[in-house]
């Protein structure tokens, strides 16, 4: 039973939400509510997505020792795939705005007291699954062109891909593959994990819904995952810093996407707690234990 509540949620019958047809109106929309959220909570947003300019350091770092040089910039496109996980808060702090709920730092976490926790679990480890795939298909596509052997230098690596044939080939190829699974992604996360967030209809439910939006907006969807990449790209440049603007504007931005994407239900919505208990302190002795006189 528990794998049927994470697979289609605690309802006998699984939901079908309604996808609705949505236009380029519709994104600059999303994208301007997505900024409204981000100027209303600036702090929350930047706390949650610090963590990519350090990644990025990170990364670096790594890549000077030069034996993954080669994979620095499926890395670095690669986190664009688990980039849903990793705004799942930004979901949530849109989500409690948007029902004047407490928008404090500390609710963002609320996600993982979810009854939709293990559908969006389990999403999540696909994602992951998805990246490791990535990144194990540009290695091999590196190493069908270049071989085994490590760079001896940035430069001399710089010089490999951008003057040579194999070069060329590596470029070509690689962006090829790594759109598909951009594509893949897109399709499965569009409105996958708001929609948990949203409802309770369990992972299955929620990767279908998301498909069957972006099958019903393929010109609109293609359009979004063109800005998703351009910002992303933007962010990237100034050593990842520029994802602390980048993420949180597109995590919010999502979150309206999805409201204009799926028609609102009056589906079993997911339990969210909205309350935490009151801190005690000893002073307030014995009156703690009888909380109903206060």
């Amino acid at each position: 039973m528990a794998y049927s509540n994470i697979l289609v949620g605690a309802g006998s019958h699984p939901a079908q939400p309604v996808v609705r047809k949505i236009g380029l109106s519709d994104l600059r929309d999303a994208l301007a509510k997505g900024a409204d959220d981000f100027y209303a909570m600036p702090t929350h947003a930047m706390f949650l997505c610090i963590i990519y300019p350090i990644v990025g350091f990170v990364l670096a770092r790594l890549a000077f020792g030069y034996s993954i040089l080669p994979l620095l910039y499926p890395l670095a496109t690669g986190f664009a795939l688990v980039g849903p996980v990793a705004a799942l808060g930004l979901y949530e702090l849109s989500r409690r705005r948007e029902a004047g709920l407490n928008t404090s730092a500390a609710r963002a976490f609320d996600i993982f007291e979810s009854s939709s926790i293990g559908g969006i679990a389990a999403l999540g480890i696909l994602l992951l699954i998805i990246f490791v795939i990535w990144v194990a298909v540009a290695n091999a596509i590196y190493i069908a062109n270049f071989g085994y052997a490590s760079p001896s230098s940035l430069e001399d690596f710089a010089k490999d891909v951008l003057t040579t044939r194999p070069g060329w080939n590596l470029i070509i190829v690689g962006n090829l593959v790594g759109l598909l699974f951009a594509i893949l992604v897109l399709s499965i996360s569009a409105v996958s994990f708001p929609l948990l967030l949203d409802r309770d209809v369990g992972a299955a439910v929620a990767l279908l819904t998301s498909i069957r939006a972006v099958a019903r907006n393929p010109f609109t969807m293609m359009v979004w995952g063109l800005i998703v990449a351009a910002l992303l790209l933007i962010g990237s440049l100034p050593l990842f810093f520029g994802l602390t603007v980048v993420m949180p504007l597109l995590g919010h931005a999502t979150w309206h996407l999805y409201r204009k994407v799926v028609e609102p239900a009056s589906a079993l919505p997911p339990t969210l707690p909205e309350g935490r208990k009151e801190r005690r302190y000893a002073a307030d002795f014995p009156t703690v234990l009888f909380p109903w006189s206060k």
